[in-house]
């Protein structure tokens, strides 16, 4: 797809992703839902209530009513969709630092568009091919309050409350100043925790951290965890579709780590996970231990969701998918990653411990050494030249290539992943060992072959 990648749309605001480009996108959606209300809401980005009026215009001029709901986290939006019955034009860049903005669309069911319907809008974009309305038929715009009211009720409603509340915890949490500012804290005071916070005030400019929640962006929350005596800490990224933790010490608990963990609490034989092309060995170990199959996609959550839609037609068991970047899906639940139910899932295991700290919890998981590298590109030429040095490395290694989404080559006792980023204009590499120094040597040695062909 040209428009949309591995989880929207996403660009610089006001260069790549322009007001006319959103209009044109909100559109091309409300001709293909072919529905007669659709909603719009958007996370705390400056940028956010700009490209929201935007959307709203579109779908308004191909006579969709609009349901506003705000600055909303992501999983709130997909419980309003399903409640309500109703799609929805997100205005969200998730991870990505502030000066970018997205969009992602939603359907009627809660759930990110599948690849087919993504084509099927971005054609419509591609060939400015809309259903227009006229000035009678035009769609009228309402504000719509308690939607993360809702929201909160039904995921305290969804997890194990009185096993939580039992277990006496405390929380630390870190919206980065992002959607669940406001509803994650009080979602997990809801389930029985004492509730801290840091850069819990909604603010796009992210001035206390980076969006993404990764461990260079986590020091205040570390400090905060290992200072207070909380027994975990909870981090989301702007949109609050994932959730990343640290343990009772303050120490950065890797996202393959706590997949791993929660999998382990929830497979059973013959149930499917689906995770991406760059997944942990530690998966795969725990798939393997309970005869589960393992399915691997392209990155991106919509390939995942793709997938696990085909596994459920099947007749597969899908009772977790996701990846190790804290984005984890419960498909039981709800087929879309929820920051604050990853937590919620994460507490329960706390609560099923006997008082085990969340060090003693993941430590079965932790045997392997993940290591990720950006390689940032200036334009398509230079991508391109960059990912032919990579081809040419990948085909002289003493490994077989897996193609599913860049190029993975499997050694054994390790591996290395190259491939684009869907969302920003980087290089990503990824390579896991159970010994660190091999890690970094395959990851080393990929880039110095990805940036000879600069």
């Amino acid at each position: 797809m040209e428009l949309f990648g591995s989880s929207g749309i996403r660009g610089v605001a006001l260069r790549y992703l322009t007001p006319e480009l959103v209009l044109d996108i909100a559109k091309a959606a409300g001709t293909v839902w072919d529905t007669d209300r659709v909603a719009v809401a958007r996370d705390t980005r400056t940028t956010g209530e700009l490209f929201a009026n935007a959307a709203a215009s579109g779908l308004a001029a191909v006579g969709c009513d609009v349901d506003r709901l705000g600055v909303v986290p992501t999983p709130a939006v997909g419980n309003y969709c399903e409640s309500a019955g109703v799609p929805c034009v997100l205005v969200t860049a998730s991870h990505n630092p502030p000066e970018f903005n997205g969009i992602k669309l939603v359907g009627d069911d809660g759930v990110e568009l599948s690849v087919d319907l993504l084509e099927r809008v971005e054609r419509r974009v591609l060939d400015d091919e809309y259903d227009h309305a006229d000035w009678r038929t035009a769609g009228a715009t309402t504000g719509v309050e308690g939607v993360v009211d809702d929201y909160v009720d039904q995921l305290v409603d969804a997890v194990d409350a009185e096993a939580i509340a039992d277990a006496d915890l405390t929380v630390a949490i870190d919206p980065g100043h992002g959607a669940a500012s406001l509803a994650s804290p009080r979602i997990y005071r809801e389930l029985g925790c004492d509730v801290l916070t840091v850069n819990a005030t909604p603010d796009g400019h992210f001035p206390g951290r980076e969006s993404e929640p990764v461990p260079e962006h986590l020091a205040d929350l570390s400090r905060l965890v290992a200072t207070s005596d909380a027994d975990v800490g909870i981090a989301h990224d702007g949109d609050a579709d994932r959730a990343v933790f640290v343990d009772e010490t303050g120490a950065f608990v890797d996202g393959d780590t706590s997949f791993a963990a929660m999998a382990d609490a929830c497979l059973t034989p013959g149930d499917a996970v689906v995770s991406a092309v760059n997944v942990s060995q530690r998966l795969v170990d725990v798939c393997a231990e309970h005869d589960a199959d393992l399915e691997l996609t392209p990155i991106g959550a919509t390939n995942i969701i793709t997938r696990t839609r085909e596994l459920h037609a099947e007749g597969t068991t899908v009772p977790i998918a996701g990846e190790g970047n804290g984005g984890v899906f419960f498909p039981p639940y709800r087929l879309s990653r929820d920051g604050a139910y990853i937590g919620a899932r994460f507490l329960e295991l706390l609560a099923a411990a006997d008082g085990a700290p969340a060090s003693e919890v993941i430590a079965p998981y932790t045997d392997y050494h993940f290591v990720r590298l950006n390689v940032e590109y200036a334009d398509g030429d230079e991508r391109d030249g960059m990912l032919s040095a990579a081809r040419a490395y990948v085909e002289t290694a003493d490994a077989e290539p897996n193609t599913t989404d860049g190029y993975r080559l499997d050694y054994g006792d390790a591996w290395v992943l190259v491939r684009p980023s869907g969302t920003e204009p980087k290089i990503r590499i990824y390579a896991e060992s159970a010994d660190a120094d091999r890690a970094e040597q395959l990851a080393m040695d990929m880039r110095v072959a990805v940036e000879s062909g600069r």
